[in-house]
């Protein structure tokens, strides 16, 4: 039988003779000579065994084919770079880390917290949960439903403004005023700091106050609540008050009488530049800021309607917190409004030159440059060189702009130690008030305004300023602040820190009822706390943060407890003390932020000056 091979050849099969084996070896061997040429990798599929196909020389893998050594190649890498990666991460995970953490706080910083803590002691009222003082409870809740003099709203919160329970609103307006400035200026730093929403928290609480102390929500008023507690203990203890008691806040049981007043534009512009200050710190919530700039339009009006002192002689604050005249208030109050509103009506009053003069902006004195709670001049001229230096509103500013800018000049030269306007102690502390007792609470104002005048200078592009004929650089006024603010940390005669809580060796028998008095369950009397007044202990709670009043014109420190001159701090000097360390805080970076005080200010256009009059021959 004869058949015939597909691929080529002649098959024949003996079917009668030949045995299945020999059947076998002779297909094997017509199929190895059928072989003989080239068969197609198809067809030697078909033919071979397993064991004798021919491996493919490609990898079909879908959607690509590629040769099987370049596969093979791609598969060795993969895992190569696998196994190195994994050992790279192992590595890593085992071998010991460094973290780099921010650098520590610098001094300034350090002392900062320290001195905002203060606040916390300070207020009055219902007290939040985070006010953080173990010792301090509600106090207070009565405030303007005790008197029996006259019945009032409610006057519960606010600040104590120093070692007793009174609450001033003359200086804790101009504190709040000082703390609101810092924070427009230096808001990356206290954000830096871990401190903004803390110092923007005290400031609310002062702001809130003070909106309960009138008719808010009118746009004419007749008086202002102006201060709640008497200090007058001219009468002996027929009548106990918050300075013939030593007692605990949280305690007093007498009477505390509210003072108001119907004429009193300083104590009225001032807290309108309070609020207004506030409007901007907190001008992303809008309708609190709106509300705090209503207030503000409201006692600003009321300043210049009502004219007179709020604290005419014999009066309780006359005693304590005399006012000597109300125009650098309106300077104050007026530079303050413009930046809130953007109406220029408050600019033009700001720099109407009659008011200038009577506020003192060209007579010199010996106490001219001394921005304090009474005069407020000094940073006055300061706020609105700032408007020179960055807007330049011109005419018909520019006039008295330039003279307020030149005699900012000149009160920075004065405090430069090349210069003889203010005397110095042997430990270097300038003596703005002339050796008159507490004199920290007006250098640590002088170190601010010489921080932020020079940080606007800077910003501005200019290197420094002439005293006369001699060029001082912005660095000149920085060494000022920071050794004004050394000596109040501890680089002074007595190694002191001047400052409750900061550094090793501090007061510790400050003047102030609260830290004074342990707190222990027993309510002391009105007298009965008299021999916590007098003890030679150190105070059972520590103030912590508290600018202590300071010491001589010898330098020279009692830390003796009833002695007010050194040892009683007060709101208006803590702000002031805020304000120049958080100026200082975080070495030269940073600096001030430019545009945030001018949020409410339109595009300036300045209007020309008229023409010159017609040439007549």
């Amino acid at each position: 039988m004869y058949g015939r091979d597909p691929w080529g050849g002649a098959l024949e099969i003996n079917a009668d003779s030949a045995t299945d084996d020999d059947r076998s070896r002779n297909l094997q061997d017509f199929d190895r000579s059928a072989l003989s040429r080239q068969l197609d990798e198809t067809q030697q599929s078909w033919l071979l065994g397993p064991g004798e196909q021919k491996k493919k020389k490609y990898v079909d893998l879908g959607c690509i084919v590629c040769s099987r050594t370049v596969f093979k190649w791609i598969v060795i890498s993969i895992l190569l770079s696998g196994s190195i990666a994994g050992l790279v991460t192992l590595i890593v995970k085992l071998v010991p880390r460094h973290n780099n953490s921010a650098p520590p706080p610098d001094s300034y910083t350090k002392a900062l917290h320290k001195a905002l803590m203060f606040f916390n002691a300070q207020r009055s009222g219902p007290l939040p949960k985070h006010n953080n003082v173990s010792w301090r409870g509600n106090s207070g809740m009565r405030d303007g439903l005790s008197d029996p003099g006259a019945a009032h709203a409610s006057l519960v919160g606010g600040f104590y403004d120093a070692g007793d329970a009174i609450k001033f609103n003359f200086p804790g307006a101009f504190a709040m005023t000082m703390l609101s400035w810092s924070v427009i200026e230096y808001s990356a730093k206290y954000e830096a700091a871990g401190e903004l929403n803390h110092a923007k928290d005290i400031i609310k609480w002062g702001a809130d106050y003070f909106l309960k102390t009138f008719n808010s929500s009118a746009d004419t008023i007749s008086l202002i609540h102006a201060q709640v507690g008497k200090g007058d203990t001219s009468t002996g203890p027929s009548n106990p008050n918050d300075h013939y008691c030593w007692m605990r806040p949280e305690d007093i049981d007498y009477p505390r009488p509210v003072y108001d007043c119907s004429s009193c534009s300083d104590l009225a512009a001032e807290m309108a530049a309070a609020l207004a200050a506030a409007s901007i710190v907190f001008k992303d919530n809008k309708l609190y800021s709106q509300k705090l700039v209503k207030g503000a339009t409201t006692l600003f009006k009321f300043s210049r309607t009502q004219r007179g002192r709020y604290s005419p002689g014999g009066s309780d604050p006359s005693k304590f917190y005399n006012s000597t005249g109300y125009y650098d208030e309106y300077v104050w109050g007026g530079a303050w409004m413009y930046y809130a509103t953007g109406n220029n009506s408050y600019l033009q009053l700001a720099t109407t030159l009659g008011i200038a003069k009577h506020a003192g902006a060209f007579r010199g004195g010996q106490d001219y440059g001394v921005l304090s709670w009474d005069n407020k001049l000094a940073g006055a001229q300061v706020l609105l060189s700032r408007l020179r230096l960055f807007l330049s509103p011109g005419y018909p500013y520019e006039d008295v702009l330039q003279s307020y800018h030149n005699q900012t000049n000149i009160v920075m030269c004065s405090y430069l130690p090349a210069f003889r306007s203010f005397n110095r102690t042997r430990g270097g502390l300038i003596q703005l008030n002339h050796g008159r007792p507490q004199p920290l609470q007006y250098v640590v104002n002088a170190a601010f305004l010489a921080a932020v005048y020079s940080d606007y200078l800077t910003a501005a592009d200019i290197p420094g300023w002439n005293c006369g004929p001699t060029f001082f650089s912005t660095e000149a006024l920085r060494n000022f602040a920071r050794t004004q603010i050394n000596y109040i940390l501890g680089k002074n005669p007595m190694k002191m820190s001047y400052l409750v809580g900061y550094g090793s060796h501090y007061p510790k028998h400050v003047h102030h009822r609260g830290a004074s008095i342990p707190k222990n369950k027993i309510k002391y009397s009105c007298k009965g706390g008299w021999k916590w007044r007098d003890s030679p202990r150190p105070n059972p709670n520590v103030l912590v943060g508290a600018m202590v009043a300071g010491p001589d014109k010898r330098d020279m420190f009692h830390d003796v407890r009833t002695n007010y001159n050194y040892t009683e701090p007060t709101l208006a000097g803590n702000a002031g003390l805020v304000a120049a360390l958080v100026s200082l805080s975080g070495g030269d970076t940073g600096g001030i932020d430019k545009n945030t005080m001018f949020s409410a200010v339109p595009p300036m256009f300045p209007t020309p000056p008229p023409p010159p009059a017609p040439w007549n021959p």
